[in-house]
C-alpha cells in the first residue's frame, strides 16, 4: 500500500513548548516511531508536514536582524522545508537502517494568481504584536493584519494548490522505493508569469489540501492526516461528545467543523477519498492502527 502521511505541527512541537532544536529533535524521534512501523509493515511511504512554528521563528530572527528588510515567505518556507526535512530524514534513517533510502524534496507548488484568496488573506503567520506595532508594520511593509485573540498578527493569502511542480522528481523517487519527505508547510507557493517563468509569491498553502493533491497525483492508496486529536467528534467538547469511527465523503463535506482546525482536514480527506481507497484523521501515534481501521476517523466513498 502506498501511504501519504501528513504530519501536523505537533510532530515537532507540543503545545506551549519553546521552538528549540532540542525540542524539535526529541519530538521527531517520537513521531518517527509510528512512521517507521508503517514501513516495517511493508507499506511504501510519503511524508508531508506542517511548518507553522518554524516559519514564525525564522520571521522573528529576520525581524531581529533588520526589521526594515523582510525575507519573502517563499524563501522562509523553503528554509523550513530543509530544516524539518533534515530532522525527519535523519531519524527515519536511524530507526529503519540503511536499507530504506530517504530523501527530502523542496517542493514548489503552483497556485492561480487569480485565486480569490489573494483578495482576502486569512492565514496567520509569524509572531504576535500589539495593535500599534501591527499597524506600524502594516504601513511599513504593506502587510494585512488581523486580530488573533488578544493580539494582532500578519495574515496572508491561502490559495488552492493547483500543480506540484516537482511531481516528476517525486515519482522517480517512489519508483526507486525511496521514502520521500516533501510538501513541507504546504509547499513553496509559486505563480507562473506572463513570460512562462515561475516566481515565488507571498502566501501559505494549506498543508492538508496540498497533501491530498499529492496523494491523488501519485495514486496513493491511503491518506493519513495526523494530528493530536484521536478522531473527528460529534459535539466536540460538548455534553454529547462522540468519536466518529467512519464517515462518507458526502457526510464529511457537510460536516460542521471549525475552519481553523478540523474543517480543512475533512475537506482534504473527502477530496482524496473520492479517488483513493480511504483517508483517515487521527493521532500521530495511532497511524498504524488507522491503516488497519482500528483508530481515528476513516473517510470513504459513499452517500
Amino acid at each position: 500500500m502506498l501511504v501519504v502521511a501528513a504530519l501536523g505541527g505537533n510532530a515537532l512541537l507540543r503545545c506551549g513548548e519553546d521552538v528549540t532544536a532540542e525540542n524539535q529533535r526529541e519530538n521527531v524521534k517520537k513521531a518517527v516511531h509510528a512512521l517507521a512501523d508503517i514501513v516495517r509493515a511493508g507499506h511504501r511511504l510519503v511524508v508531508t508536514h506542517g511548518n507553522g512554528p518554524q516559519i514564525g521563528l525564522l520571521a522573528l530572527q529576520n525581524h531581529a536582524y533588520d526589521p526594515d528588510k523582510t525575507f519573502p515567505l517563499d524563501i522562509l518556507g523553503a528554509e523550513t522545508e530543509g530544516m524539518i526535512g533534515y530532522l525527519l530524514e535523519q531519524e527515519l534513517e536511524n530507526q529503519l537502517g540503511e536499507g530504506f533510502p530517504v530523501a527530502t524534496v523542496l517542493t514548489q507548488i503552483a497556485v492561480d494568481p487569480g485565486d480569490p484568496a489573494f483578495e482576502k488573506p486569512t492565514k496567520f503567520i509569524g509572531p504576535v504584536y500589539s495593535k500599534d506595532e501591527a499597524e506600524k508594520l502594516k504601513d511599513k511593509h504593506g502587510w494585512d493584519i488581523a486580530r488573533d485573540g488578544d493580539n494582532w498578527r500578519r495574515v496572508v493569502p491561502s490559495p488552492e494548490p493547483k500543480k506540484i511542480q516537482d511531481l516528476k522528481v517525486l515519482k522517480i523517487l517512489l519508483e526507486q522505493q525511496v521514502i520521500a519527505i516533501c510538501i513541507g508547510g504546504g509547499g513553496i507557493p509559486i505563480v507562473r508569469q506572463d513570460d512562462g517563468t515561475y516566481t515565488g509569491v507571498e502566501a501559505v498553502i494549506d498543508k492538508d489540501a496540498a497533501s491530498a493533491l499529492l496523494a491523488e497525483e501519485v495514486q496513493a492508496d491511503a491518506l493519513l492526516l495526523l494530528t493530536d486529536v484521536k478522531a473527528v467528534y460529534k459535539d466536540f467538547d460538548g455534553p454529547d461528545e462522540q468519536a466518529i469511527s467512519q464517515i462518507t465523503v458526502t457526510e464529511a463535506e457537510a460536516f460542521d467543523a471549525p475552519a481553523g482546525s478540523m474543517g480543512p482536514k475533512l475537506a482534504a480527506a473527502a477530496r482524496f477519498a473520492r479517488t483513493g481507497d480511504f483517508a483517515a484523521i487521527g493521532r500521530l501515534e495511532d497511524a498504524p492502527a488507522m491503516l488497519a481501521g482500528s483508530a481515528g476517523t476513516r473517510i470513504v466513498r459513499g452517500d
